[in-house]
Protein backbone atom coordinates (compact mmCIF):
# COMPACT_ATOMS: atom_id res chain seq x y z
CA UNK A 1 0.00 0.00 0.00
CA UNK A 2 1.55 3.40 -1.01
CA UNK A 3 2.52 5.68 1.81
CA UNK A 4 0.57 8.93 2.25
CA UNK A 5 2.94 11.90 2.01
CA UNK A 6 2.55 14.56 4.70
CA UNK A 7 3.75 18.15 4.72
CA UNK A 8 5.71 19.63 7.62
CA UNK A 9 2.97 20.31 10.24
CA UNK A 10 5.09 22.79 12.24
CA UNK A 11 5.79 24.88 9.14
CA UNK A 12 2.12 24.76 8.18
CA UNK A 13 0.92 25.84 11.64
CA UNK A 14 3.39 28.75 11.81
CA UNK A 15 2.19 29.97 8.42
CA UNK A 16 -1.52 29.74 9.26
CA UNK A 17 -0.90 31.38 12.66
CA UNK A 18 0.60 34.43 10.93
CA UNK A 19 -2.38 34.66 8.56
CA UNK A 20 -4.74 34.60 11.56
CA UNK A 21 -2.68 37.32 13.26
CA UNK A 22 -2.88 39.28 10.01
CA UNK A 23 -6.68 39.26 9.91
CA UNK A 24 -7.04 40.34 13.54
CA UNK A 25 -4.34 43.01 13.48
CA UNK A 26 -5.32 44.49 10.11
CA UNK A 27 -8.81 44.96 11.55
CA UNK A 28 -7.46 46.54 14.72
CA UNK A 29 -4.98 48.79 12.89
CA UNK A 30 -7.32 49.98 10.16
CA UNK A 31 -10.82 50.31 11.64
CA UNK A 32 -10.59 54.01 12.54
CA UNK A 33 -8.74 54.86 9.33
CA UNK A 34 -11.33 52.99 7.23
CA UNK A 35 -14.17 54.78 9.00
CA UNK A 36 -12.60 58.17 8.39
CA UNK A 37 -11.70 57.46 4.75
CA UNK A 38 -14.51 55.20 3.54
CA UNK A 39 -17.18 55.48 6.27
CA UNK A 40 -16.88 51.69 6.62
CA UNK A 41 -14.91 50.47 9.66
CA UNK A 42 -14.63 46.97 8.19
CA UNK A 43 -13.40 48.08 4.75
CA UNK A 44 -9.80 46.84 5.10
CA UNK A 45 -10.87 43.84 7.18
CA UNK A 46 -13.19 42.59 4.43
CA UNK A 47 -10.50 43.07 1.81
CA UNK A 48 -7.99 41.21 3.98
CA UNK A 49 -10.45 38.36 4.52
CA UNK A 50 -10.90 38.12 0.76
CA UNK A 51 -7.15 38.17 0.09
CA UNK A 52 -6.55 35.65 2.88
CA UNK A 53 -9.12 33.30 1.39
CA UNK A 54 -7.48 33.55 -2.02
CA UNK A 55 -4.07 33.18 -0.43
CA UNK A 56 -5.05 30.05 1.50
CA UNK A 57 -6.43 28.61 -1.75
CA UNK A 58 -3.03 29.34 -3.33
CA UNK A 59 -1.36 27.68 -0.32
CA UNK A 60 -3.49 24.57 -0.81
CA UNK A 61 -2.75 24.50 -4.53
CA UNK A 62 0.98 24.86 -3.93
CA UNK A 63 0.91 22.07 -1.36
CA UNK A 64 -0.77 19.67 -3.74
CA UNK A 65 0.98 20.53 -7.02
CA UNK A 66 4.22 18.61 -7.49
CA UNK A 67 7.00 21.19 -7.23
CA UNK A 68 8.80 19.51 -10.15
CA UNK A 69 6.18 21.19 -12.36
CA UNK A 70 8.02 24.48 -11.83
CA UNK A 71 11.22 22.89 -13.17
CA UNK A 72 9.83 22.44 -16.68
CA UNK A 73 11.42 24.87 -19.11
CA UNK A 74 8.12 25.86 -20.72
CA UNK A 75 6.72 26.79 -17.30
CA UNK A 76 9.81 28.77 -16.29
CA UNK A 77 10.12 30.72 -19.55
CA UNK A 78 6.38 31.35 -19.75
CA UNK A 79 6.53 32.70 -16.19
CA UNK A 80 9.54 34.90 -16.94
CA UNK A 81 7.87 36.21 -20.11
CA UNK A 82 4.61 37.00 -18.33
CA UNK A 83 6.37 38.69 -15.40
CA UNK A 84 8.55 40.78 -17.71
CA UNK A 85 5.53 41.96 -19.70
CA UNK A 86 3.70 42.84 -16.48
CA UNK A 87 6.71 44.74 -15.13
CA UNK A 88 6.85 46.74 -18.37
CA UNK A 89 3.08 47.30 -18.43
CA UNK A 90 2.98 48.53 -14.85
CA UNK A 91 5.33 51.38 -15.79
CA UNK A 92 2.49 52.86 -17.84
CA UNK A 93 -0.09 52.59 -15.04
CA UNK A 94 -1.27 55.63 -13.04
CA UNK A 95 1.20 56.49 -10.25
CA UNK A 96 0.30 55.82 -6.61
CA UNK A 97 2.39 57.79 -4.12
CA UNK A 98 4.80 58.70 -6.94
CA UNK A 99 5.41 55.05 -7.83
CA UNK A 100 4.05 52.74 -10.52
CA UNK A 101 3.97 49.35 -8.80
CA UNK A 102 0.37 48.23 -9.24
CA UNK A 103 -2.19 47.85 -11.98
CA UNK A 104 -5.82 46.98 -11.62
CA UNK A 105 -7.40 43.76 -12.88
CA UNK A 106 -11.13 43.51 -12.22
CA UNK A 107 -10.83 46.14 -9.50
CA UNK A 108 -8.05 44.23 -7.73
CA UNK A 109 -4.57 45.71 -7.41
CA UNK A 110 -1.79 43.47 -8.77
CA UNK A 111 1.89 44.01 -7.94
CA UNK A 112 3.99 42.08 -10.50
CA UNK A 113 7.25 42.57 -8.61
CA UNK A 114 6.00 40.11 -5.97
CA UNK A 115 5.46 37.43 -8.62
CA UNK A 116 8.90 38.25 -10.09
CA UNK A 117 10.58 37.02 -6.89
CA UNK A 118 8.80 33.67 -7.07
CA UNK A 119 9.51 33.12 -10.77
CA UNK A 120 13.16 34.13 -10.26
CA UNK A 121 13.53 31.49 -7.53
CA UNK A 122 12.29 28.74 -9.86
CA UNK A 123 14.59 29.93 -12.65
CA UNK A 124 17.69 30.15 -10.43
CA UNK A 125 16.98 26.75 -8.85
CA UNK A 126 16.59 25.16 -12.28
CA UNK A 127 19.84 26.72 -13.53
CA UNK A 128 21.78 25.74 -10.43
CA UNK A 129 20.57 22.15 -10.58
CA UNK A 130 22.06 21.80 -14.05
CA UNK A 131 25.13 24.00 -13.73
CA UNK A 132 26.24 24.20 -10.11
CA UNK A 133 29.09 21.78 -10.84
CA UNK A 134 30.66 24.69 -12.77
CA UNK A 135 29.29 27.49 -10.62
CA UNK A 136 32.51 29.52 -10.69
CA UNK A 137 32.57 29.70 -14.49
CA UNK A 138 31.11 33.11 -15.18
CA UNK A 139 29.93 32.54 -18.74
CA UNK A 140 28.41 29.13 -18.06
CA UNK A 141 26.59 29.63 -14.76
CA UNK A 142 26.70 33.14 -13.37
CA UNK A 143 26.09 35.15 -16.54
CA UNK A 144 22.71 33.59 -17.46
CA UNK A 145 21.46 34.00 -13.90
CA UNK A 146 22.83 37.52 -13.68
CA UNK A 147 21.25 38.61 -16.97
CA UNK A 148 17.75 37.35 -16.16
CA UNK A 149 17.76 38.55 -12.55
CA UNK A 150 19.37 41.83 -13.64
CA UNK A 151 16.57 42.55 -16.14
CA UNK A 152 13.93 41.90 -13.46
CA UNK A 153 15.75 44.09 -10.94
CA UNK A 154 16.18 46.87 -13.49
CA UNK A 155 12.47 46.93 -14.28
CA UNK A 156 11.56 46.90 -10.59
CA UNK A 157 13.93 49.82 -9.93
CA UNK A 158 12.16 51.81 -12.64
CA UNK A 159 8.85 51.64 -10.72
CA UNK A 160 10.70 52.66 -8.43
CA UNK A 161 10.87 49.92 -5.78
CA UNK A 162 14.29 49.81 -4.15
CA UNK A 163 13.22 47.48 -1.32
CA UNK A 164 11.86 44.68 -3.52
CA UNK A 165 14.82 44.89 -5.89
CA UNK A 166 17.25 44.51 -2.99
CA UNK A 167 15.21 41.56 -1.69
CA UNK A 168 15.59 39.87 -5.08
CA UNK A 169 19.34 40.54 -5.04
CA UNK A 170 19.65 38.91 -1.60
CA UNK A 171 17.56 35.89 -2.62
CA UNK A 172 19.70 35.30 -5.71
CA UNK A 173 22.92 35.86 -3.75
CA UNK A 174 21.99 33.33 -1.04
CA UNK A 175 21.02 30.69 -3.59
CA UNK A 176 24.17 31.12 -5.70
CA UNK A 177 26.42 31.21 -2.62
CA UNK A 178 24.84 27.97 -1.36
CA UNK A 179 25.71 26.38 -4.71
CA UNK A 180 29.39 26.76 -3.86
CA UNK A 181 30.31 30.15 -5.27
CA UNK A 182 33.90 31.14 -4.52
CA UNK A 183 34.48 33.77 -1.85
CA UNK A 184 36.44 35.75 -4.43
CA UNK A 185 33.23 36.39 -6.37
CA UNK A 186 31.31 37.14 -3.16
CA UNK A 187 33.80 39.79 -2.06
CA UNK A 188 34.00 41.20 -5.58
CA UNK A 189 30.21 41.46 -5.85
CA UNK A 190 30.01 43.12 -2.43
CA UNK A 191 32.68 45.63 -3.43
CA UNK A 192 30.64 46.48 -6.53
CA UNK A 193 27.11 46.37 -5.11
CA UNK A 194 27.63 48.33 -1.89
CA UNK A 195 28.69 51.58 -3.61
CA UNK A 196 26.14 50.96 -6.36
CA UNK A 197 23.33 50.55 -3.81
CA UNK A 198 24.53 53.68 -2.03
CA UNK A 199 24.50 55.61 -5.32
CA UNK A 200 20.97 54.41 -6.10
CA UNK A 201 19.80 55.36 -2.61
CA UNK A 202 21.34 58.82 -2.78
CA UNK A 203 20.20 59.32 -6.37
CA UNK A 204 16.58 59.99 -5.39
CA UNK A 205 15.59 62.75 -2.97
CA UNK A 206 13.04 60.64 -1.09
CA UNK A 207 15.58 57.84 -0.53
CA UNK A 208 18.17 60.36 0.61
CA UNK A 209 15.70 61.84 3.10
CA UNK A 210 14.93 58.35 4.42
CA UNK A 211 18.61 57.65 4.99
CA UNK A 212 19.18 60.95 6.78
CA UNK A 213 16.03 60.41 8.85
CA UNK A 214 17.32 56.98 9.85
CA UNK A 215 20.60 58.50 11.06
CA UNK A 216 18.85 61.27 13.03
CA UNK A 217 15.04 61.16 12.93
CA UNK A 218 14.69 63.92 15.54
CA UNK A 219 16.39 66.43 13.23
CA UNK A 220 13.18 66.56 11.18
CA UNK A 221 10.66 65.16 13.65
CA UNK A 222 7.64 66.54 11.78
CA UNK A 223 8.94 65.60 8.33
CA UNK A 224 11.13 62.75 7.13
CA UNK A 225 11.72 61.45 10.67
CA UNK A 226 8.04 61.42 11.67
CA UNK A 227 7.28 57.86 10.59
CA UNK A 228 10.22 56.30 12.42
CA UNK A 229 9.61 58.32 15.59
CA UNK A 230 5.93 57.30 15.73
CA UNK A 231 6.92 53.67 15.18
CA UNK A 232 9.43 53.77 18.02
CA UNK A 233 6.84 55.39 20.30
CA UNK A 234 4.37 52.59 19.51
CA UNK A 235 6.95 49.89 20.25
CA UNK A 236 8.16 51.58 23.45
CA UNK A 237 4.72 52.21 24.95
CA UNK A 238 3.51 48.64 24.45
CA UNK A 239 5.40 47.34 27.45
CA UNK A 240 5.40 43.64 28.21
CA UNK A 241 1.71 42.78 27.79
CA UNK A 242 0.62 45.69 25.57
CA UNK A 243 -2.28 48.12 25.84
CA UNK A 244 -4.77 45.54 24.62
CA UNK A 245 -6.33 44.75 21.24
CA UNK A 246 -7.96 47.83 19.64
CA UNK A 247 -6.49 50.05 22.41
CA UNK A 248 -3.46 51.34 20.53
CA UNK A 249 -2.98 55.10 20.13
CA UNK A 250 -0.31 55.49 17.44
CA UNK A 251 -2.56 54.00 14.74
CA UNK A 252 -4.95 56.93 15.27
CA UNK A 253 -3.45 59.05 12.48
CA UNK A 254 -0.02 59.29 14.11
CA UNK A 255 1.61 56.25 12.49
CA UNK A 256 1.40 56.24 8.67
CA UNK A 257 0.42 52.91 7.07
CA UNK A 258 -0.43 51.24 10.42
CA UNK A 259 -2.15 48.29 8.72
CA UNK A 260 0.55 47.79 6.12
CA UNK A 261 4.28 48.49 6.37
CA UNK A 262 4.16 49.36 10.09
CA UNK A 263 1.73 46.74 11.36
CA UNK A 264 4.48 45.26 13.56
CA UNK A 265 4.53 48.56 15.48
CA UNK A 266 0.78 48.21 16.13
CA UNK A 267 1.31 44.61 17.26
CA UNK A 268 4.06 45.78 19.63
CA UNK A 269 1.86 48.53 21.10
CA UNK A 270 -1.33 46.51 21.52
CA UNK A 271 0.06 43.04 22.29
CA UNK A 272 3.33 44.17 23.86
CA UNK A 273 6.61 42.31 24.00
CA UNK A 274 4.73 39.02 24.35
CA UNK A 275 2.75 39.44 21.13
CA UNK A 276 5.67 40.89 19.15
CA UNK A 277 7.90 38.03 20.28
CA UNK A 278 5.26 35.45 19.34
CA UNK A 279 5.14 36.85 15.80
CA UNK A 280 8.93 36.87 15.63
CA UNK A 281 9.01 33.24 16.81
CA UNK A 282 6.65 32.26 13.99
CA UNK A 283 9.08 33.73 11.46
CA UNK A 284 12.00 32.00 13.17
CA UNK A 285 10.09 28.71 12.94
CA UNK A 286 9.51 29.28 9.22
CA UNK A 287 13.23 29.98 8.73
CA UNK A 288 14.23 26.90 10.77
CA UNK A 289 11.80 24.48 9.16
CA UNK A 290 12.41 25.94 5.70
CA UNK A 291 16.15 25.39 5.98
CA UNK A 292 15.44 21.91 7.34
CA UNK A 293 13.34 21.18 4.26
CA UNK A 294 16.18 22.44 2.05
CA UNK A 295 18.67 20.06 3.66
CA UNK A 296 16.29 17.09 3.42
CA UNK A 297 14.93 17.76 -0.08
CA UNK A 298 14.97 14.71 -2.35
CA UNK A 299 16.78 16.51 -5.19
CA UNK A 300 18.90 19.55 -5.91
CA UNK A 301 16.10 21.55 -7.51
CA UNK A 302 13.88 21.05 -4.45
CA UNK A 303 16.72 22.05 -2.13
CA UNK A 304 17.34 25.33 -3.96
CA UNK A 305 13.62 26.10 -4.26
CA UNK A 306 13.21 25.54 -0.52
CA UNK A 307 16.23 27.73 0.22
CA UNK A 308 14.99 30.50 -2.07
CA UNK A 309 11.46 30.51 -0.67
CA UNK A 310 12.71 30.46 2.92
CA UNK A 311 15.02 33.37 2.14
CA UNK A 312 12.19 35.27 0.45
CA UNK A 313 10.02 35.18 3.58
CA UNK A 314 12.80 35.47 6.18
CA UNK A 315 14.69 38.36 4.59
CA UNK A 316 11.52 40.38 4.02
CA UNK A 317 10.39 39.80 7.60
CA UNK A 318 13.83 40.72 8.95
CA UNK A 319 13.95 43.94 6.91
CA UNK A 320 10.40 45.00 7.85
CA UNK A 321 10.90 44.37 11.57
CA UNK A 322 14.29 46.10 11.46
CA UNK A 323 12.70 49.17 9.85
CA UNK A 324 9.96 49.27 12.51
CA UNK A 325 12.59 49.06 15.28
CA UNK A 326 14.78 51.73 13.67
CA UNK A 327 17.59 49.33 12.74
CA UNK A 328 17.31 50.05 9.00
CA UNK A 329 16.19 53.07 6.93
CA UNK A 330 12.48 53.21 6.15
CA UNK A 331 11.48 51.10 3.13
CA UNK A 332 8.12 50.28 1.62
CA UNK A 333 8.35 46.56 2.38
CA UNK A 334 5.35 44.88 4.07
CA UNK A 335 5.63 42.24 6.78
CA UNK A 336 5.08 38.98 4.86
CA UNK A 337 1.90 37.03 5.67
CA UNK A 338 0.82 39.75 8.13
CA UNK A 339 0.59 43.19 6.49
CA UNK A 340 -2.55 44.23 4.62
CA UNK A 341 -2.30 43.65 0.89
CA UNK A 342 -3.25 41.25 -1.83
CA UNK A 343 -0.39 40.41 -4.19
CA UNK A 344 2.18 40.00 -1.44
CA UNK A 345 -0.07 37.77 0.68
CA UNK A 346 -1.15 35.53 -2.19
CA UNK A 347 2.36 35.13 -3.63
CA UNK A 348 3.89 34.47 -0.23
CA UNK A 349 1.25 31.86 0.61
CA UNK A 350 1.73 30.23 -2.80
CA UNK A 351 5.45 30.13 -2.07
CA UNK A 352 4.79 28.58 1.34
CA UNK A 353 2.57 26.01 -0.35
CA UNK A 354 5.40 25.04 -2.70
CA UNK A 355 7.78 24.85 0.27
CA UNK A 356 5.32 22.55 2.06
CA UNK A 357 5.13 20.42 -1.08
CA UNK A 358 8.91 20.03 -1.05
CA UNK A 359 8.67 19.03 2.62
CA UNK A 360 6.04 16.45 1.67
CA UNK A 361 8.40 14.78 -0.78
CA UNK A 362 11.28 15.07 1.65
CA UNK A 363 9.24 13.30 4.33
CA UNK A 364 8.72 10.35 2.04
CA UNK A 365 12.41 9.50 2.40
CA UNK A 366 12.22 9.35 6.20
Amino acid sequence: MPRTLKSDPVLFLATVALVCVSIVMVWSASAVLAMQKYQQPYYFLMKQLMWSGMGLAALYAGMNLDYHTFKEEKVIWAGLGAVTLCLVAVLFSPPVNNARRWFSVGGLGIQPSELAKLVAIFFIASMLERRMHRINEVGYSLLPIGLVVGVLIGLILLEPDFGTSMSLVLIAAVMVFAAGLSYVYVLGAAALLVPLAFAVMMGADYRKRRLLAFLDPWKDAQGSGFQLIQSLIAVATGGVAGKGLMQGVQKLFFLPEPHSDFIYAVISEELGLIGATAVLICFCVIAWRGLRVATKAPDTFGAFVALGLTTMISVQALVNISVVLGLLPTKGIPLPLVSAGGSSLIINLLGMGVLLNVSRHASSRA
